[in-house]
């Protein structure tokens, strides 16, 4: 089931609803350019297990509003407590991915009544600072490519040769990243500026500051690279994260890809299911 949430400042999100009557409930996070409808199989997988799950699309994704301001972590922690507010929320284990990662951790320090357990899905520990020698080489490097006017067919059979191990759902969910106009060609849902504002707001105030206020225990969730060297390096910001947190555990996904819960669903959500 969808629900509109207002957030404030007429701005509403899209919160994708899955009902389960066993505790904890999970909220489900998505990273950068991304959207709700990739966590739809490992809220299904939840689901099963008697879990109920929230799914949101943050501000300027997915079905959310695209307001002009609150592109950043703080404007995204705080519209999901406002949405834990609106639904009465507590005591939910919270799964972040990607900069979806960095938000949660943020949420979980600013109002750690709302979390019971936190996972960090190949996220929550990056800190573009200390990978790029300036600002100027990382916004060069993470400035999204230009897909307007791509056909939506051709998006997917990217996708398909891409991610052959990808379900089919997981593919049109990825698709759903972008607007399909009636010409059968695509638009971003979060235009470039926006989508670097985020990056910028990355660049400038990485998670590990509000690491010391998580007392709750965290579930690390790498997808680790298949070549060593990147792996090597990889495995040493993990490990770092791991030092600073109070309760860190870490399950590698070896060779996985940068969306696990695109990737794996099912193993994801035994993990997830395994923390609460």
């Amino acid at each position: 089931m969808d629900l509109r949430v207002a957030v404030g400042e007429g701005v509403h999100l899209r919160v994708r609803r899955h009902d389960g009557a066993r505790e904890p409930s999970f909220l489900l996070v998505h990273g950068l350019a991304s959207n709700a409808l990739l966590w739809d199989e490992v809220a299904a997988e939840l689901a099963k297990a008697g879990h109920g799950s929230y799914a949101v699309d943050l501000r300027g994704h997915g079905e959310s509003d695209l307001p002009d301001t609150g592109y950043d972590a703080a404007t995204a922690a705080a519209d999901l407590e406002s949405v834990a507010t609106a639904l009465e929320l507590r005591d939910l284990v919270v799964a972040g991915q990607s900069w979806g990662g960095n938000v949660v951790v943020r949420l979980a320090a600013e109002h750690p009544a709302l979390v019971r357990a936190l996972a960090l899905v190949d996220g929550g520990w990056m800190d573009l600072s200390t990978q790029f020698a300036t600002w100027d080489e990382c916004a060069a490097a993470l400035r999204p490519p230009d897909v307007d006017g791509l056909r939506v067919d051709q998006m997917r059979g990217y996708l398909r040769r891409a991610h052959p191990d990808w379900s089919a759902a997981a593919v049109e969910a990825t698709v759903a990243n972008l607007r399909v106009n009636p010409d059968g060609t695509m638009s971003r849902r979060l235009p470039i500026p926006r989508h670097m504002e985020i990056v910028r707001d990355m660049w400038e105030d990485p998670p590990q500051r509000f690491y010391p206020a998580l007392a709750m225990p965290v579930l690390i969730v790498p997808a680790v690279p298949a070549d060593p060297e990147r792996a090597a390096r990889s495995r040493a910001r993990v490990e770092a994260a791991a030092r600073a947190l109070a309760d860190a555990a870490i399950r590698e996904y070896p060779g996985g890809d940068h969306d696990l819960h695109a990737q794996h669903p099912r193993e994801l959500a035994a993990d997830l299911l395994r923390l609460a």
